[in-house]
């Protein structure tokens, strides 16, 4: 698992209208607020989304961007983003590998079956690239004030 004050690692992936989002692409002039959630369209996934886009302004205002990363395909994301209203990128890890990085990736079997599905997880990133808070097993209801509060607290820090 990552915890404060590891590098967050790399990545580069396509947003939901196919263009590549890199974590480089923000060192040195944003925070980053980086989140896995399960899948477009679930309840868990709804609130989650829906209230972090609710708090974009308040996020920019204190210099930081938000990427939600799942498993699902760019199509899947641009739809959701129309219809939820969604103001913020969606990322698509079909592989898995970015989710893998970020320990976002868990395993488990039912019925015989091996699936692998995201545990949802919260990264609040520095502008040099260093992973602030980390957050596993995250109830999506909150949450976004939650780490709108502790955004506020970095800028604080940084001033």
């Amino acid at each position: 698992m990552l915890s404060s004050g590891d590098n967050a690692p790399d990545f580069a992936l396509p947003a939901a209208n196919m263009d590549l989002i890199q974590l480089a692409d923000y060192r040195g002039r944003h925070n980053v607020v980086l989140y896995f959630f399960n899948k477009d369209h679930t309840p868990g996934g709804i609130a989650e989304a829906v209230e972090f886009s609710e708090r974009v302004d308040s996020f920019a205002e204190h210099n930081t961007v938000i990427l939600g990363v799942s498993l699902d395909e760019c199509l899947a994301h641009e739809l959701f983003r129309e219809e939820e209203g969604i103001e913020f990128e969606l990322l698509s890890d079909t592989e898995g590998e970015v989710s893998r990085r970020y320990h976002a990736l868990k395993k488990w079997e039912a019925h015989g079956m091996v699936r692998y599905g995201i545990d949802r997880s919260t990264f609040v990133i520095d502008k040099d690239g260093l992973i602030r808070h980390a957050f596993y097993h995250v109830m999506p209801k909150g949450h976004a004030a939650e780490i709108l509060s502790l955004v506020q607290s970095l800028g604080a820090a940084e001033d």
